[in-house]
């Protein structure tokens, strides 16, 4: 498998080699025609700002990633049924797989929906899985687990679209996998669960982080992009208000806000961005909703230690991409392994995501260590602890020059009437070197990958 990446790889720098450096700029021209924000809120402030990119793209070979679309074909339809027992019958709890106490403190598990199963019982409809290559063993690791609103598709769509116009040259004597079929993916999710109506993509407006994504993947995929204002509920059923006043029935909405925000009289009264009443259709069985409300429960921190443990109880099998070794304070054991091991290993907030509430034990001082050691003897089911991954660099073409940056990998795994793992994703750097901390929200860049055979 790794000399099928060398000579991929070996490939790519061939054809690299023999192209006009001046196209990297045109490159860049190009993509800032797509105007391809992530916006950050900071410091109060909304800030503007285009999303770095690279021209390098990641390459992985197609019988690598094979091995990782079996893993990730496995480990999210036992999520789902996680999810699904979790809300219902909750057998895994009552058998003592996974403690009570890690479900019910954790904060995206909502009791209010114990009972209620979704259309086609499917919760996870959209998934984002995040993993990085080990260089000590050249293994896949899963990091985590996304399975609330992940974002970060329509980027390597549109760099691929870029990288067709300004490199035709790679894509005539490469065989690299198309990867249009992504939209129509989600297309095909939308129409398995909807309830009767047209597929519509909820976005709470441009001032949002990834609000390029919506607009993008509406159009693609045929869901009409909608504000929360243009919906309304009448009678449990949620309506669609075109622009003569006609109320069209709404059977599927790809909800891009979280949970809290979704509904002002279910949730957060103070919501401005939710639909008023669309609970209410939802709980009616009247509206798909992707993703279900309380997936945050798996996107907890805690909760992926228990991953393996659901693999082998609903599915009778061994987990075929492992998590980072992880500990949890929780446990006496693992409480004094961290203890003893801080300084080398990760310890993250098991609520917080896009990077925050990451911190590195190796650049901690000693005060600050038995600091944290107290916070966590205090709450320790806030917390986990990982080992290190010295997970592989990617190549970056950064100040006219070709520099190693940390890379993860974010592939995208649709739950509809099978589960299907798109054969591409989204590759993000650090723009410092050294950082491990890749996220957009941390200013993150991405680039293209292309999963190909010789």
């Amino acid at each position: 498998m790794l000399e099928k990446s060398t000579e991929l790889h070996n490939k790519f720098w061939e054809i690299f080699s023999k192209q006009d450096r001046n196209k990297i700029d045109e490159f860049k021209l190009y993509m800032d025609k797509f105007a391809i924000n992530f916006n950050l809120y900071k410091d109060g402030n909304f800030i503007e700002q285009s999303l770095p990119f690279d021209v390098i793209p990641r390459i992985i070979s197609k019988q690598e990633f094979t091995k990782i679309e079996k893993g990730l074909q496995q480990r999210v339809q036992a999520l789902n049924l996680f999810l699904e027992d979790l809300y219902t019958d909750s057998k895994i709890v009552k058998e003592g797989v996974i403690p009570q106490e890690f479900v019910e403190q954790a904060s995206g598990y909502l009791k209010e929906f114990v009972g209620f199963s979704p259309s086609k019982k499917i919760r996870a409809h959209i998934n984002g899985i995040d993993l990085v290559k080990d260089s000590s063993d050249d293994e896949w690791v899963i990091l985590e687990d996304n399975l609330r609103v992940p974002s970060g598709a329509s980027y390597p769509l549109s760099i691929r679209d870029t990288y067709r116009k300004i490199y035709p040259d790679f894509f005539e004597q490469m065989k690299i996998d198309p990867i249009k079929n992504y939209p129509s993916i989600i297309a095909n999710a939308m129409d398995y669960v909807n309830t009767g109506g047209i597929n519509v993509l909820l976005t709470p407006g441009r001032f949002n982080s990834a609000y390029y994504e919506h607009s993008y993947l509406a159009e693609k995929s045929g869901a009409l992009l909608v504000r929360p204002h243009e919906l309304t509920v009448v009678d449990k059923k949620v309506y669609f208000k075109n622009y003569n006043g006609k109320l069209i029935k709404v059977g599927s909405v790809y909800r891009r806000l979280d949970d809290e925000f979704i509904d002002p009289k279910f949730f957060n009264p103070e919501s401005v961005i939710g639909v008023p009443g669309i609970i209410e259709a939802y709980l009616a069985g009247n509206v798909a909703l992707l993703n279900a409300v309380g997936n945050g429960v798996a996107d907890d921190k805690g909760i992926y230690y228990f991953v393996p443990k659901m693999i082998k109880y609903y599915l009778g099998e061994e987990p075929i991409l492992k998590n980072a070794p992880t500990y949890l304070p929780h446990f006496k054991e693992d409480m004094e392994y961290i203890f003893n091991n801080m300084e080398k290993l990760v310890i993250k907030d098991v609520a917080e995501a896009g990077g925050y509430g990451v911190l590195f034990g190796h650049e901690m001082s000693a005060l600050q260590i038995e600091d944290l050691k107290g916070i966590i003897k205090a709450n320790p089911r806030r917390f986990i602890a990982q080992e290190l991954i010295e997970f592989y660099d990617e190549k970056c073409y950064l100040k006219k020059d070709l520099q190693d940056r940390k890379a993860d990998f974010r592939a995208y795994v649709v739950v509809g009437e099978d589960v299907k793992v798109w054969n591409c994703g989204l590759t993000r750097y650090a723009l410092e070197e050294g950082n491990y901390l890749v996220n957009s929200s941390q200013g993150g860049g991405f680039k293209d990958t292309w999963v190909m055979e010789l």
